[in-house]
């Protein structure tokens, strides 16, 4: 076994700091290889003997740590620098030393007087000086002979980082990070809560803490975290309806409006604008809706779009005397007045005229004039047929022709014969209204076998209303 001596040990570490590192480096390793990897906290090493951790003499293994003439004491977990001889020094009382009084003894039964005790000493006229109470390191002596904690935090004797909050312990004080930092590299570096989902929606950090935020539509909880929807329809925001959603709300209008690019009024749809087929004849817009009106002579039908016409004659809402027929038309109505045949025609009927044969002056003449009426809706879709005729009385050997004799100046009309006996007339151009059309549809019956040819009228007066319906 190799053996050392301590004075031996001692000067070779004072002649050669390199070795010094060395034997605490070895002693650390040493320290920490016979604890089988048990580690202790600093200042402490693992006693395989006892099992635990042991406290570690830093006054030994660092040799001279203390500078200048401070003195190294060692103590649980750490050490101390001291003034040197600061504990070799001897006690002496502060004050001088009181002797006890001596009291006569009287139990021989002697004389029971009272002796007066020795002289005392005098006191020196010089101050005597108090040896100083040693305290140990982080506290001062009191002015009670006691050691007092010194506040290094009050005093401003810490050494703690600017960024780090000193807090005061018995005998010392620690360096701590305020709430909302931590220590990183000896120093204190805020903490970015937001990175850890503090908040519900928005985050903010701030040095020290953070704060919490919510979107639009949102209320932030009293626990300053989470957030809560808020319904904007108890506001009443829309001008009609309002339907309140996570975060928002949605506005919803009435039938007949639509809603406004704001989002929240309402605005009145032109459905007249829509189509001009909406009404028959005209569209009004109305707040929310439409309605239909008619032209004078007309009534709104059921379906609330389409036209139908007043018969004025049924309902005797008309001017019409009581010589003179009423003839209604679409939109309107007329009154006409008696037949008049003009000479030499002579009536035959409310409605014919009849030029007799036995009349030279008729010779030329048609033998009959029939008067009719009818009405026509202004722009009429062609070709139509809207008239038929045909000859009442028939001859054996004869034949009829169809043909418009007066009237169709504008060519709206032709006729088209149907058969040997009648003939219908056609529409061929659509007429405007208003407007009074006269044709005299005339047919002509020639016969051959007795070199007979003749002709009747038939006199169609057409009432083209203003309107296509």
């Amino acid at each position: 076994m190799l053996m050392w001596s301590s004075g031996f040990f001692n000067q070779l570490f004072l002649k050669f700091p390199l070795c010094r590192m060395l034997a605490a480096l070895v002693f650390i390793l040493l320290c920490i290889q016979s604890g089988h990897g048990q580690t202790c906290t600093n200042g402490f090493a693992y006693d395989r003997g006892l099992r635990q951790c042991s406290d570690v003499n830093e006054c030994i293994i660092l040799q001279y740590p203390c500078q200048g003439e401070m003195e190294c004491v060692n103590r649980v977990g750490g050490y101390s620098c001291i003034p040197t001889g600061l504990y070799d020094r001897s006690y002496r009382p502060s004050g001088p030393i009181q002797q006890e009084p001596s009291y006569p003894d009287t139990s021989d039964g002697g004389p029971d007087t009272f002796l007066p005790a020795a002289q005392r000493p005098v006191e020196p006229s010089y101050p005597r000086v108090r040896p100083p109470v040693l305290c140990t390191l982080g506290y001062a002596p009191a002015a009670d002979g006691t050691c007092n904690d010194i506040d290094e935090c009050e005093t401003n004797s810490h050494h703690c980082n600017p960024t780090q909050l000193c807090i005061n312990t018995a005998g010392g004080y620690t360096c701590s990070c305020t709430e909302g930092y931590w220590l990183l590299g000896g120093q204190c570096q805020d903490i970015d809560e937001c990175r850890y989902g503090y908040c519900q929606q928005l985050c903010a950090n701030v040095p020290g803490s953070y704060s919490c935020s919510c979107n639009s539509g949102f209320l932030l909880n009293p626990d300053g975290r989470t957030c809560q929807d808020v319904d904007e329809c108890e506001e009443e925001p829309c001008s009609h309806g309002c339907f309140n959603t996570y975060g928002s709300f949605m506005c919803n209008c009435n039938e007949g409006f639509e809603l406004a690019s704001d989002g929240t009024t309402c605005i009145d749809l032109d459905e007249c604008s829509f189509s001009e087929f909406l009404c028959q004849y005209r569209c009004i817009n109305t707040p929310g809706s439409f309605s239909c009106i008619c032209p004078p002579g007309y009534y709104v039908y059921e379906d609330g779009r389409s036209c139908e016409d007043i018969n004025e004659c049924d309902t005797g809402n008309n001017t019409c005397t009581t010589e003179q027929v009423c003839f209604n038309f679409q939109g309107g109505y007329t009154c006409l007045d008696p037949l008049l045949c003009q000479p030499p025609y002579i009536a035959v009927s409310d409605n014919q005229c009849m030029c007799s044969a036995e009349n030279p002056t008729c010779r030329d003449r048609p033998f009959t004039i029939l008067y009719r009426h009818m009405d026509l809706s202004s722009g009429h879709s062609v070709p139509a047929d809207i008239f038929q005729m045909q000859a009442t009385t028939r001859y054996p050997g004869a034949f009829y022709i169809f043909q418009i004799k007066s009237g169709n100046e504008g060519r709206e009309f032709y006729m088209r014969q149907t058969s040997n006996v009648s003939a219908t007339l056609v529409l061929s151009r659509p007429i405007k209204g208003p407007k009074e059309v006269v044709l005299d549809l005339e047919m002509v019956t020639v016969n051959n076998v007795i070199n007979f040819r003749g002709s009747s009228i038939i006199r169609l007066t057409i009432f083209v209303s203003e309107h296509p319906f």
